[in-house]
């Protein structure tokens, strides 16, 4: 049976880097400041990648820069930080609004507030 999981080396290598950061920085940091982490990590280990990235309107009149992704990374894969208590619907369904703008497969929220980190991956 083929492997079915979408990006497989590139998300357990992205999911390698969050754990890095979140070991690094703690729980309680802004979502800038993983941010700024992640984007060293990810230079560092030369990964493709765009940071608060611009979606294109998704219908007329709306304005220019109204959504903005976190990270694309290697253009397959969306990137959503967060850093509260927990994640709700809205962040489920605004990933999936990025991933349907995109047309991309795959979206990966990662919360750091938790204890322990569960990157989510959503699927399109």
């Amino acid at each position: 049976m083929p492997d079915k999981v979408i990006h497989k080396q590139l998300s357990y290598r992205l999911c390698g880097i969050c754990f890095t950061v979140h070991n690094e920085l703690g729980r309680f940091r802004s979502e800038k400041s993983y941010g700024d982490l992640l984007e060293k990590l990810f230079k560092d280990s030369a990964l493709k990648y765009r940071r608060e990235y611009p979606l294109p309107p998704s219908f007329a009149g709306e304005k220019a820069r109204r959504n903005i992704v976190d990270f694309l990374v290697d253009e397959k894969i969306i990137l959503e930080l967060k850093s509260k208590p927990i994640i709700t619907k809205e962040d489920y369904f605004q990933m999936k609004r990025y991933l349907q703008a995109t047309n991309m497969k795959l979206g990966i929220i990662v919360n750091f507030r938790q204890k322990y980190l569960y990157p989510k991956r959503i699927l399109n």
